[in-house]
């Protein structure tokens, strides 16, 4: 067995990548090979793709990107702007030399660690922080057995949302209008919005397995999601809503349709995403009887003797002051400053 860089042979193809990814239950749609292609197309970070072989065939992967961050340095994460990442693959021999190689790639780079974002199977023996928690819950073809088994305050905030007059409808041609009321959101959550281009290179790379949901009332769109679609699973990344439409149930009704026909359309998993403890989207996705996982980041420290300190939840004094700028300017400065944010 041997590991060799993505794009070294025919068997260490982005075609074969591809191919093992969907048949590995660790692989998610942050392993595939389109999310490469985005985060380098978009933020330019360089890829470090690594590929375990035995026989001419894959036997585990693992993607890494090179990233200078403001607040992390100089570091290597699998995978920046992901919820999930880390090694795909839980072939012992394979685990072993990946991680072997990964920590001579943070070596050679003078890197302070190699992140991990374990989804499956947190990897024995490496230092590991868990600031986040996942949600996922089981979904089936039936939308009325779906919707009973969702606790009875989202059952009534659901029919509340659809005698509201909220319409659903899923196309990318509202694209511009959803990304001003992304920017919206962002700005009250004092959090840099990503680039229009972020969006456009997620429908342009993933084709059928992103999709663009969006919400009206009175011809106005007032909510969206962007969700993910892997294996059996479909993940709701991207999601914004007016302040305005809270009242009307809108993120209930949104989050529902997507449940709804994705499960109708053959997927088993609805997966809500990480959170921190103590956030509101934390306790949104409990609210939907939602259980949380805790994602395990681990490490491979390099010139680090400690994994980072990570507090999520705690407050940062630049939220309250980007809050308080300008849309325009929020909407012009944060898809610059939002490279030397990796994390998430």
């Amino acid at each position: 067995m041997e590991v060799r860089p993505l794009g070294d042979s025919a068997a260490a193809s982005e075609s074969a990548w591809d191919r093992f990814v969907e048949s590995s239950p660790d692989g998610t749609a942050f392993h595939r090979i389109a999310w490469k292609h985005v985060v380098e197309g978009v933020f330019g970070h360089a890829p470090h793709y690594l590929v375990a072989l035995a026989g001419g065939a894959v036997r585990g992967v693992l993607p890494l990107f090179e990233v200078r961050g403001l607040r992390t340095g100089h570091v290597v994460l699998s995978v920046p702007y992901g919820t999930y990442g880390g090694l795909c693959g839980i072939d012992p021999e394979a685990t072993a030399l990946l991680l072997d190689a990964a920590r001579r790639l943070g070596e050679r780079l003078r890197a302070r660690y190699v992140e991990l974002r374990q989804l499956c199977h947190p990897l024995p023996g490496l230092p590991t922080r868990q600031p986040f928690a996942t949600f996922a819950k089981s979904i089936v073809g039936d939308p009325d057995a779906n919707l009973r088994a969702l606790p009875a305050k989202r059952r009534y905030m659901i029919r509340k949302g659809a005698q509201r007059g909220l319409e659903t409808r899923r196309g990318w041609e509202p694209l511009a209008e959803f990304y001003e009321t992304y920017a919206i959101n962002c700005r009250r959550l004092g959090a840099p919005p990503f680039p229009r281009r972020l969006f456009e290179a997620i429908r342009d790379r993933f084709g059928p397995a992103a999709e663009l949901l969006t919400v009206r009332h009175g011809g106005r769109l007032v909510a969206g999601v962007l969700s993910l679609f892997h294996g059996d699973r479909v993940l709701p990344y991207y999601s914004a809503s007016l302040p305005e439409a809270r009242p009307l149930a809108v993120n209930d009704l949104m989050y529902w349709e997507l449940m709804r026909g994705a499960g109708l359309s053959g997927y088993r998993v609805f997966d809500f995403g990480q959170s921190h403890t103590g956030s509101g989207t934390y306790a949104f996705k409990h609210n939907w009887g939602f259980a949380p996982e805790p994602i395990a980041y681990q490490y491979l420290l390099v010139g680090d003797r400690e994994p980072p300190a990570r507090d999520p939840s705690g407050t940062d004094p630049l939220v309250e002051v980007w809050k308080r700028l300008p849309l325009q300017l929020t909407k012009w400065l944060g898809p610059s400053l939002i490279r030397w944010l990796p994390l998430h």
